[in-house]
């Protein structure tokens, strides 16, 4: 039974997704830690780009890079969320959840509206993600 639990809210059955593009989608994110902008995560035309703004690469040596982003004067360039990313977005199994996506009408395959949504903050990590203007 307690098993069963787990597996309802688990992300397993969402990770059948995380390839899927919002190719309609474009969207510029802040990654944040400590009131310093580490990077820009964009999403444009149905590509991922995740590269480290210059006021980081000042603050280097205080920080780590962050996993699955090692060097600092690359554009990484993906067609799937990275999980550093994905682990921002909850489990849509949730009934909380579920009821927001439902009350406020989001798109459950779009990653982007998922990311505005739900993706500020998170138990997993330190960093703060906002939508940039």
């Amino acid at each position: 039974m307690l098993q069963k639990f787990f597996n309802f809210l688990s992300k397993e059955d969402d990770l059948e997704d995380f390839h899927q593009m919002p190719t309609n989608q474009n969207a510029k994110f802040i990654l944040s830690v400590d009131k310093i902008n580490i990077g820009h995560l964009i999403c444009e035309n149905g590509e991922w780009f995740f590269k480290y703004t210059n006021e980081f690469k000042n603050h280097a040596e205080e920080y780590k890079t962050i996993v699955g982003f090692p060097d600092l004067n690359k554009i990484y360039k993906s067609d799937a969320l990275w999980p550093f990313f994905q682990v921002r977005i909850p489990g849509l199994k949730q009934p909380a959840i579920r009821e927001v996506i439902e009350n406020e009408k989001i798109d459950k395959d779009d990653k982007v509206e998922l990311l505005k949504r739900f993706g500020q903050k998170t138990i997993a990590n330190p960093y703060e993600l906002v939508l940039s203007y």
